[in-house]
């Protein structure tokens, strides 16, 4: 006779409670029927973990189910005070931060300008206590969309300070909390790898223009940075007639592009893009420029990484330029096909990521302190 395996009670009680944490951050509240469907445990075993998350304050009671039949039963949910995470996306103007909580759920949020280096910490901690002072819980954990080289280590590249993150650094200490760093180009891609171009792709790039264009790459389902966190800098691929250093596409490009047509050029691209889909002649001349130098960038991609599609975002996903790109593709399709698609997040792509990214280190971090003894704690 087979024996059956046999292990302390501890871990397998530690298991089942992991595995009714996660079903509570990934569908909300739930009756006990319902804990016992998502995770196949018998109501004995969810009953036992329920009494002990209770005991560690871990859950609380999210009302009644009415809509079943039988007994009312009553919904438990993780306990909204346990604590928050913070996602901060940090552009050329201005500072988005959204307070979250382990579902994912959004809390608070707020938007201000972005100020001088010296002050961009404090500038995000003001907006993260103001948030946090209607949310009602401590931020346990931070992440931060930026534009730039971004290395592995969560580093910028062109930072300040002897530890070559003192933007990071100074973030903790106002926070008190760990700050992850990231590209947000790279979470934008991120985003779109958990979202409807994700369910279908595990391999795609991502161009997202605005001050500036970056790039970023999905590959086997997973985040490909390189090793110094440079993939992705192509804004400055040599692009003839281009002279060799100068960017692709970006705010003084479109300044440029502007003069050349006859428009304002303190207007930003997206007004341009509106009147190019208002019949505006010279707007439309600009887009077949913008689209044009795109597609190179694309096809440049393509031919070192084969990704199969590429995703516009920001700027990029306008749907002008959505199509000037589609008809400036169609005149290299028969050297070098491409396939394009819009970002599901448009603007808020970065944001996304970063909620994504942040809600994930939110349960990492609850569900450790939540499954670790007290006599075990430092």
């Amino acid at each position: 006779m087979t024996r059956p395996l046999a292990g302390p009670q501890t871990l397998l009680r530690t298991m089942n409670a992991r595995a009714i944490l996660e079903a509570l951050a990934r569908r909300g509240a739930l009756t006990r029927g319902e804990l016992m469907k998502e995770t196949g445990l018998s109501r004995t075993a969810v009953t036992q973990v329920l009494r002990m998350l209770e005991s560690r304050d871990a859950v609380a009671s999210a009302g009644v189910d009415r809509a079943t039949r039988g007994p009312v039963a009553t919904r438990v949910g993780l306990n909204p005070r346990l604590g928050l995470a913070a996602a901060i996306h940090v552009d050329h103007h201005d500072i988005h931060v959204v307070l979250l909580d382990a579902t994912g759920a959004i809390r608070a949020e707020e938007h201000g300008p972005l100020p001088l280096v010296d002050g961009r910490a404090e500038a995000i901690a003001g907006l993260i206590e103001r948030c946090r002072s209607s949310a009602g819980a401590p931020v346990l954990v931070a992440t931060v969309a930026v534009p730039g080289i971004v290395r592995g280590d969560g580093e910028i590249r062109d930072d300040q300070g002897p530890d070559g993150g003192a933007f990071r650094t100074a973030l903790a200490e106002r926070l008190g909390c760990p700050v992850r760093i990231e590209n947000d180009v790279n979470l934008a891609a991120l985003a779109e790898l958990s979202g409807p171009i994700g369910t279908e792709r595990q391999a795609f790039a991502l161009l997202l223009l605005d001050d500036g264009l970056g790039a970023a790459y999905i590959v086997d389902g997973a985040l490909h940075r390189g090793v110094t966190g440079m993939a992705g800098e192509v804004n400055y691929l040599p692009q003839p007639p281009l002279p060799i250093g100068a960017p692709v596409l970006g705010h003084t490009v479109t300044a440029d592009l502007a003069l050349v047509a006859g428009r304002d050029p303190a207007l930003p691209l997206p007004v341009h893009l509106d009147a190019a889909a208002a019949g505006d002649v010279s707007a439309r001349v600009m887009a077949a420029e913008a689209a044009r130098r795109l597609v190179l960038i694309a096809g440049s991609i393509t031919l070192v990484l084969d990704p199969g599609l590429i995703v516009l975002a920001g700027d990029a996903a306008h749907p002008v330029l959505f199509e000037a790109v589609a008809a400036a593709a169609e005149e290299f399709a028969d050297q070098l096909p491409l396939s394009f698609a819009r970002s599901a997040f448009g603007a808020e792509a970065p944001l996304v990521g970063a909620v994504h990214e942040a809600a994930d280190a939110l349960r990492a971090t609850l569900f450790t302190r939540i499954l670790t003894p007290e006599s075990s704690r430092t």
